[in-house]
C-alpha cells in the first residue's frame, strides 16, 4: 500500500520529506476552493504567488490579478479570494494570478514534489481518482491560518484520508486522527465547521455563500495541477 501523510502547516513542511510524493495543498476557506472554482468556470490558467507586489505586476501582462489578505480584498485588485465571484463563466478564457494569506504559500513551499495537486471539497471524487491512478505516496500539506493549526484544512485531509483507505495507508498520527474525525463529523460539515475560528472571521466579512460553497462536495470533475509556477486543469 502506499502511504499518506498530513502536514498542518507550511511552517512544519520543513519536517517532510517532498520528494517522489503526491502532494496535495489544501487551503478550503478558500484559496483552493476558489481555484477550483476559477478552473471549472473557464480560467485558462493560475500563476499563484506568496507576495503582493509580484503578483500585482501581473497585471501589466494581461492577467486579472487577484490579492487577499486577512479575508479581504486587497486594494488595487481585481479580484479578493471569493469562489463565487468566479461562477458562470464569468471570465472564460481569461488568466487569473493570486495571492493568499495561507494559501499561495503552501504552494510556494511545496516544491520539490513529484506532482503538486489543489485540494478542496468540491472536486475531491475526482482528486482521489487520479491520486489512485499514479499509485504514489501523498503528503496532504494543510495551509492553516498564518502557520497555525486550522480545523478545516485538516478535516479534508480526514476526507481524503477516508476516500483513499483502499489505496493508501494512513501512515503518522495526524492522518489517522483526522480520518477519525472526519469519520465522526463528516455527516455534518458544515454545522460542525461553523465553529471553526476561520469560518467566523469569514462570517464577520458577510460572506457565508462562498463557506457554503467551499463545503459542497463534488461539484466538478476536474483535477488542479500545479506545474512550475502555474496551475491548469486536468478534466476527467
Amino acid at each position: 500500500m502506499n502511504q499518506l501523510e498530513v502536514c498542518f502547516s507550511p511552517e512544519l513542511i520543513h519536517l517532510h520529506e517532498l520528494e517522489g510524493k503526491i502532494v496535495v495543498v489544501v487551503d478550503i476557506f478558500r484559496a483552493t476552493s476558489t481555484m477550483v472554482a476559477a478552473l471549472a468556470n473557464g480560467i485558462e490558467e493560475i500563476e499563484t504567488f506568496a507576495d503582493l507586489e509580484t503578483c500585482r505586476t501581473m497585471k501589466q501582462k494581461g492577467y486579472l490579478i487577484a490579492g487577499e489578505r486577512n479575508g479581504q480584498t486587497v486594494e488595487g485588485f481585481d479580484l479578493g479570494n471569493s469562489p463565487v465571484a468566479l461562477l458562470d463563466n464569468s471570465f472564460s478564457g481569461q488568466k487569473l494570478a493570486m495571492t493568499t494569506t495561507n494559501g499561495t504559500l503552501a504552494i510556494s513551499k511545496s516544491e520539490g514534489a513529484s506532482e503538486i495537486l489543489i485540494g478542496a471539497f468540491p472536486n475531491l471524487s475526482a482528486t482521489v481518482k487520479y491520486i489512485q491512478n499514479q499509485k504514489k505516496d501523498v503528503l496532504i500539506h494543510c495551509a492553516g491560518w498564518k502557520g497555525r493549526f486550522n480545523l478545516e484544512d485538516s478535516l479534508y485531509a480526514g476526507a481524503l484520508a477516508k476516500a483513499l483507505e483502499s489505496t493508501h495507508e494512513s501512515s503518522d498520527d495526524g492522518a489517522m486522527a483526522m480520518k477519525s474525525l472526519f469519520e465522526k463529523e463528516g455527516h455534518q460539515l458544515k454545522k460542525y465547521l461553523s465553529q471553526a475560528s476561520h469560518a467566523k472571521r469569514l462570517q464577520n466579512h458577510g460572506i457565508e455563500k462562498d463557506i457554503d460553497f467551499c463545503l459542497t462536495f463534488d461539484l466538478y470533475e476536474l483535477v488542479g495541477k500545479v506545474e512550475g509556477q502555474v496551475l491548469r486543469a486536468i478534466f476527467l
